[in-house]
Protein backbone atom coordinates (compact mmCIF):
# COMPACT_ATOMS: atom_id res chain seq x y z
CA UNK A 1 0.00 0.00 0.00
CA UNK A 2 1.20 3.33 -1.15
CA UNK A 3 1.23 6.25 1.84
CA UNK A 4 1.54 10.15 0.34
CA UNK A 5 4.68 11.44 1.48
CA UNK A 6 4.26 14.33 3.78
CA UNK A 7 5.38 17.41 3.21
CA UNK A 8 8.07 19.34 5.41
CA UNK A 9 7.48 22.35 8.13
CA UNK A 10 8.83 25.59 6.39
CA UNK A 11 12.32 26.21 6.92
CA UNK A 12 11.41 29.27 8.95
CA UNK A 13 10.36 27.03 12.03
CA UNK A 14 13.86 26.03 11.98
CA UNK A 15 15.36 29.79 12.01
CA UNK A 16 12.97 32.32 12.83
CA UNK A 17 12.87 33.58 16.75
CA UNK A 18 9.09 34.72 16.91
CA UNK A 19 8.56 31.13 16.55
CA UNK A 20 10.80 30.46 19.00
CA UNK A 21 9.39 32.49 21.62
CA UNK A 22 6.28 30.94 20.61
CA UNK A 23 7.65 27.64 20.95
CA UNK A 24 8.71 29.03 24.86
CA UNK A 25 5.73 29.80 25.61
CA UNK A 26 3.20 27.14 23.85
CA UNK A 27 5.18 23.92 23.92
CA UNK A 28 8.00 24.25 26.84
CA UNK A 29 6.02 26.33 29.40
CA UNK A 30 2.80 23.81 28.82
CA UNK A 31 4.29 20.88 29.04
CA UNK A 32 6.35 18.01 31.49
CA UNK A 33 9.81 18.23 31.56
CA UNK A 34 12.44 15.81 32.86
CA UNK A 35 14.80 18.07 35.43
CA UNK A 36 16.63 15.62 37.63
CA UNK A 37 16.35 12.55 39.77
CA UNK A 38 15.82 12.45 43.37
CA UNK A 39 19.16 11.36 44.23
CA UNK A 40 20.22 14.52 43.56
CA UNK A 41 17.62 15.78 46.25
CA UNK A 42 18.29 13.19 48.71
CA UNK A 43 18.34 15.74 51.88
CA UNK A 44 16.10 18.95 52.50
CA UNK A 45 17.99 22.06 51.32
CA UNK A 46 19.24 19.56 48.40
CA UNK A 47 18.38 21.55 45.40
CA UNK A 48 18.76 21.44 41.39
CA UNK A 49 18.50 24.40 39.19
CA UNK A 50 18.52 25.09 35.76
CA UNK A 51 17.31 27.00 32.83
CA UNK A 52 14.70 25.57 30.19
CA UNK A 53 14.10 27.83 26.99
CA UNK A 54 14.87 30.45 29.05
CA UNK A 55 13.01 30.16 32.22
CA UNK A 56 14.99 29.69 35.21
CA UNK A 57 13.92 27.00 37.37
CA UNK A 58 14.62 25.15 40.79
CA UNK A 59 13.76 22.61 42.49
CA UNK A 60 14.36 22.10 45.93
CA UNK A 61 13.59 19.56 48.68
CA UNK A 62 11.74 20.93 51.88
CA UNK A 63 12.40 19.92 55.49
CA UNK A 64 9.01 18.37 55.37
CA UNK A 65 10.84 16.18 52.37
CA UNK A 66 8.37 16.82 49.84
CA UNK A 67 9.93 18.26 46.77
CA UNK A 68 8.52 21.60 45.13
CA UNK A 69 9.75 23.27 42.06
CA UNK A 70 9.69 27.25 41.67
CA UNK A 71 10.88 30.10 38.87
CA UNK A 72 14.40 30.68 40.23
CA UNK A 73 13.48 34.50 40.23
CA UNK A 74 13.18 36.62 43.56
CA UNK A 75 10.21 38.79 43.96
CA UNK A 76 12.24 41.48 44.75
CA UNK A 77 14.30 42.66 41.58
CA UNK A 78 14.26 39.18 39.62
CA UNK A 79 17.71 38.11 41.28
CA UNK A 80 18.99 34.33 41.10
CA UNK A 81 17.93 32.31 44.45
CA UNK A 82 21.19 29.80 43.06
CA UNK A 83 23.26 28.98 40.32
CA UNK A 84 22.34 26.54 37.84
CA UNK A 85 23.59 22.65 38.58
CA UNK A 86 23.14 20.75 42.41
CA UNK A 87 23.98 22.04 45.51
CA UNK A 88 22.41 22.37 49.36
CA UNK A 89 21.04 25.20 51.59
CA UNK A 90 20.49 25.36 54.85
CA UNK A 91 16.99 25.84 55.55
CA UNK A 92 16.48 28.74 53.32
CA UNK A 93 17.09 30.06 49.39
CA UNK A 94 18.58 33.55 49.81
CA UNK A 95 18.67 35.59 47.06
CA UNK A 96 22.39 36.37 45.67
CA UNK A 97 21.70 40.03 44.40
CA UNK A 98 20.08 41.39 47.13
CA UNK A 99 19.65 38.63 50.30
CA UNK A 100 15.79 38.37 50.30
CA UNK A 101 15.28 34.97 52.36
CA UNK A 102 12.64 32.13 51.67
CA UNK A 103 11.42 29.22 53.48
CA UNK A 104 11.94 25.76 51.15
CA UNK A 105 8.34 26.43 50.27
CA UNK A 106 8.34 29.14 48.81
CA UNK A 107 7.51 31.61 51.22
CA UNK A 108 9.01 35.03 51.83
CA UNK A 109 10.53 34.53 55.25
CA UNK A 110 12.62 37.95 55.18
CA UNK A 111 13.23 41.10 53.23
CA UNK A 112 16.49 41.99 54.21
CA UNK A 113 17.23 45.40 55.69
CA UNK A 114 14.28 47.09 53.26
CA UNK A 115 12.76 49.25 55.68
CA UNK A 116 9.04 49.92 56.73
CA UNK A 117 6.96 50.64 53.68
CA UNK A 118 3.35 50.80 53.68
CA UNK A 119 1.38 48.30 51.66
CA UNK A 120 4.40 45.54 51.58
CA UNK A 121 3.40 42.34 53.19
CA UNK A 122 6.12 39.41 52.92
CA UNK A 123 2.33 37.17 52.12
CA UNK A 124 2.17 38.48 48.99
CA UNK A 125 5.74 38.01 47.63
CA UNK A 126 6.00 34.01 47.69
CA UNK A 127 8.36 32.18 45.07
CA UNK A 128 6.49 31.51 41.91
CA UNK A 129 5.61 27.92 42.24
CA UNK A 130 5.26 25.45 39.22
CA UNK A 131 4.04 22.22 39.30
CA UNK A 132 6.17 19.03 40.09
CA UNK A 133 6.05 15.12 40.16
CA UNK A 134 7.84 12.22 40.20
CA UNK A 135 8.13 9.29 38.23
CA UNK A 136 10.30 6.51 39.79
CA UNK A 137 12.72 8.71 40.98
CA UNK A 138 12.80 11.35 37.78
CA UNK A 139 11.98 14.68 39.03
CA UNK A 140 9.55 16.45 36.22
CA UNK A 141 8.53 19.97 36.28
CA UNK A 142 5.55 21.66 33.90
CA UNK A 143 5.11 25.38 34.36
CA UNK A 144 1.48 25.10 32.97
CA UNK A 145 -0.49 25.33 36.71
CA UNK A 146 -3.43 23.50 34.33
CA UNK A 147 -1.63 20.89 32.93
CA UNK A 148 -2.42 16.93 32.83
CA UNK A 149 -1.07 14.62 35.79
CA UNK A 150 2.61 13.54 34.55
CA UNK A 151 1.26 9.46 34.45
CA UNK A 152 -1.23 10.88 31.65
CA UNK A 153 1.44 12.82 29.74
CA UNK A 154 4.04 9.77 29.59
CA UNK A 155 1.21 6.85 29.84
CA UNK A 156 2.82 4.91 26.79
CA UNK A 157 6.47 5.06 28.44
CA UNK A 158 5.17 4.29 32.09
CA UNK A 159 3.50 1.23 30.18
CA UNK A 160 6.20 0.07 28.46
CA UNK A 161 8.65 0.17 31.09
CA UNK A 162 6.47 -1.37 33.82
CA UNK A 163 8.39 -3.96 34.37
CA UNK A 164 11.91 -2.46 34.52
CA UNK A 165 13.57 -2.16 37.56
CA UNK A 166 14.54 1.57 37.07
CA UNK A 167 14.79 1.87 41.02
CA UNK A 168 17.85 -0.29 40.57
CA UNK A 169 19.71 2.37 38.24
CA UNK A 170 21.97 4.98 40.01
CA UNK A 171 23.18 8.51 38.76
CA UNK A 172 26.56 8.43 37.77
CA UNK A 173 27.41 10.94 34.80
CA UNK A 174 26.21 13.79 33.28
CA UNK A 175 27.22 15.10 30.70
CA UNK A 176 26.19 18.14 28.39
CA UNK A 177 26.82 19.24 24.47
CA UNK A 178 25.85 22.51 23.48
CA UNK A 179 24.55 22.05 19.18
CA UNK A 180 24.32 24.52 17.03
CA UNK A 181 21.06 23.58 15.72
CA UNK A 182 17.66 24.33 16.16
CA UNK A 183 16.05 22.17 18.87
CA UNK A 184 13.86 20.63 16.39
CA UNK A 185 16.58 19.78 14.16
CA UNK A 186 18.00 17.55 16.42
CA UNK A 187 14.87 16.03 18.05
CA UNK A 188 13.75 14.94 14.16
CA UNK A 189 17.22 13.50 13.86
CA UNK A 190 16.63 11.20 16.79
CA UNK A 191 13.53 10.47 15.83
CA UNK A 192 14.74 8.28 12.50
CA UNK A 193 16.99 5.41 11.91
CA UNK A 194 17.20 6.62 7.78
CA UNK A 195 20.54 8.07 8.73
CA UNK A 196 22.39 5.58 10.90
CA UNK A 197 24.06 3.58 7.68
CA UNK A 198 25.32 6.84 6.73
CA UNK A 199 26.21 8.54 10.06
CA UNK A 200 26.74 5.91 12.81
CA UNK A 201 29.46 3.58 11.62
CA UNK A 202 29.67 1.52 14.37
CA UNK A 203 25.67 2.08 15.86
CA UNK A 204 25.13 0.57 12.08
CA UNK A 205 28.09 -2.18 12.95
CA UNK A 206 25.80 -2.94 16.80
CA UNK A 207 22.12 -3.35 14.96
CA UNK A 208 20.73 -4.35 11.80
CA UNK A 209 19.34 -0.95 10.37
CA UNK A 210 17.52 -2.42 7.85
CA UNK A 211 14.72 -3.37 10.47
CA UNK A 212 14.87 -0.26 12.32
CA UNK A 213 11.07 0.33 13.00
CA UNK A 214 9.02 3.45 14.32
CA UNK A 215 5.98 3.07 16.46
CA UNK A 216 4.13 5.85 17.50
CA UNK A 217 1.94 5.82 20.67
CA UNK A 218 1.80 9.43 20.91
CA UNK A 219 3.18 11.64 22.95
CA UNK A 220 5.91 8.74 22.72
CA UNK A 221 7.50 7.18 20.09
CA UNK A 222 9.19 3.98 20.33
CA UNK A 223 12.46 2.94 18.28
CA UNK A 224 13.39 -0.71 17.56
CA UNK A 225 16.69 -2.68 15.83
CA UNK A 226 17.71 -5.93 16.20
CA UNK A 227 20.59 -5.90 17.92
CA UNK A 228 24.05 -7.64 16.09
CA UNK A 229 25.80 -10.14 18.14
CA UNK A 230 27.50 -8.72 21.95
CA UNK A 231 25.75 -5.02 20.84
CA UNK A 232 25.72 -2.87 23.75
CA UNK A 233 22.92 -1.36 21.93
CA UNK A 234 20.20 -3.53 23.12
CA UNK A 235 17.45 -2.13 24.47
CA UNK A 236 14.52 0.17 24.72
CA UNK A 237 14.87 3.61 23.13
CA UNK A 238 11.71 5.90 23.18
CA UNK A 239 11.10 9.51 22.75
CA UNK A 240 8.70 11.47 24.48
CA UNK A 241 7.43 14.98 23.76
CA UNK A 242 8.46 17.90 23.73
CA UNK A 243 12.37 16.72 24.22
CA UNK A 244 12.78 13.86 25.98
CA UNK A 245 15.14 10.67 24.96
CA UNK A 246 14.89 7.29 27.12
CA UNK A 247 17.65 4.94 26.28
CA UNK A 248 17.02 2.20 28.55
CA UNK A 249 19.66 -1.12 28.43
CA UNK A 250 20.36 -4.06 30.53
CA UNK A 251 23.04 -2.31 32.96
CA UNK A 252 22.52 1.37 32.08
CA UNK A 253 19.77 4.30 31.25
CA UNK A 254 20.23 7.26 29.56
CA UNK A 255 18.22 10.29 29.86
CA UNK A 256 18.55 12.75 27.04
CA UNK A 257 17.03 16.51 27.51
CA UNK A 258 16.76 18.80 24.29
CA UNK A 259 16.67 22.06 25.97
CA UNK A 260 16.99 24.51 23.29
CA UNK A 261 18.82 27.67 23.77
CA UNK A 262 17.83 29.43 21.24
CA UNK A 263 15.96 29.62 17.86
CA UNK A 264 19.75 28.04 16.62
CA UNK A 265 21.42 26.66 19.48
CA UNK A 266 20.39 23.28 21.40
CA UNK A 267 21.93 21.81 24.84
CA UNK A 268 21.74 17.92 25.59
CA UNK A 269 22.29 16.70 29.06
CA UNK A 270 23.10 13.51 28.74
CA UNK A 271 22.23 11.61 32.45
CA UNK A 272 23.65 8.12 32.94
CA UNK A 273 22.49 5.95 35.13
CA UNK A 274 23.86 2.51 36.42
CA UNK A 275 23.14 -1.05 38.42
CA UNK A 276 25.08 -1.29 41.44
CA UNK A 277 28.40 -3.48 41.11
CA UNK A 278 28.76 -3.14 37.14
CA UNK A 279 32.49 -3.34 36.03
CA UNK A 280 33.71 0.59 35.72
CA UNK A 281 35.12 -0.65 32.44
CA UNK A 282 31.34 -2.04 31.15
CA UNK A 283 30.06 1.65 32.05
CA UNK A 284 32.76 3.51 30.47
CA UNK A 285 32.21 1.03 26.84
CA UNK A 286 28.87 1.99 27.21
CA UNK A 287 29.20 6.19 27.70
CA UNK A 288 32.02 6.32 25.27
CA UNK A 289 30.11 4.67 22.34
CA UNK A 290 26.96 7.21 23.22
CA UNK A 291 29.29 9.58 23.34
CA UNK A 292 30.74 9.01 19.47
CA UNK A 293 27.43 8.73 18.63
CA UNK A 294 26.65 12.00 19.79
CA UNK A 295 29.67 13.82 18.06
CA UNK A 296 28.16 12.09 15.01
CA UNK A 297 24.90 13.57 15.61
CA UNK A 298 26.13 17.10 16.36
CA UNK A 299 28.42 16.87 12.83
CA UNK A 300 25.29 16.13 10.93
CA UNK A 301 23.13 18.64 12.74
CA UNK A 302 25.02 21.39 12.40
CA UNK A 303 25.25 20.49 9.01
CA UNK A 304 21.86 20.39 8.52
CA UNK A 305 21.04 24.03 10.07
CA UNK A 306 23.75 25.43 8.29
CA UNK A 307 22.15 24.62 5.24
CA UNK A 308 18.49 25.38 6.47
CA UNK A 309 20.18 29.13 7.17
CA UNK A 310 21.47 29.35 3.73
CA UNK A 311 18.02 30.55 1.94
CA UNK A 312 18.27 27.73 -0.43
CA UNK A 313 16.30 24.67 0.83
CA UNK A 314 12.86 25.82 1.67
CA UNK A 315 10.59 22.61 1.94
CA UNK A 316 10.94 18.72 1.55
CA UNK A 317 9.12 15.53 1.37
CA UNK A 318 9.09 12.77 4.63
CA UNK A 319 9.64 9.03 3.69
CA UNK A 320 6.44 7.11 5.18
CA UNK A 321 8.57 3.81 5.45
CA UNK A 322 11.60 5.55 7.60
CA UNK A 323 10.16 9.09 8.93
CA UNK A 324 6.66 8.42 10.74
CA UNK A 325 8.18 9.80 13.74
CA UNK A 326 9.12 12.98 12.50
CA UNK A 327 5.65 13.42 10.63
CA UNK A 328 4.07 12.75 13.71
CA UNK A 329 6.52 15.41 15.87
CA UNK A 330 6.03 18.18 13.02
CA UNK A 331 2.51 17.76 13.07
CA UNK A 332 2.44 18.51 16.47
CA UNK A 333 4.09 21.08 16.36
CA UNK A 334 2.46 22.67 13.37
CA UNK A 335 -0.56 22.22 15.73
CA UNK A 336 0.66 23.36 18.56
CA UNK A 337 1.64 26.98 16.83
CA UNK A 338 -1.84 26.76 15.12
CA UNK A 339 0.48 27.60 11.72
Amino acid sequence: MQHTAQETLPTRFYRDPAIYEDERRRVFARNWLLFGHESQLADPGAYVAGSVAGFPLIVVRGTDNVIRAFHNVCRHRAGPLADDGVGKCEGALVCRYHGWRYALDGRLASARDFGAAEGFDVRDFALLPIACESWRGFVFVNIDAKADPLERAIAPLIARTRNVPLENFRLTHHTVHDIACNWKTYVENYLEGYHIPLVHPFLNSAVDATKYEISVSAPVIFHQAPPRDGSPVAGLWAWAWPCLGVNVYAEGILMERMWPLSATHTRLDYLYFFVDGIARNEMERSITASEDTTREDKLITEAVQRNLDAGVYEKGRLSPKHEEGVGWFQREIAKVLER
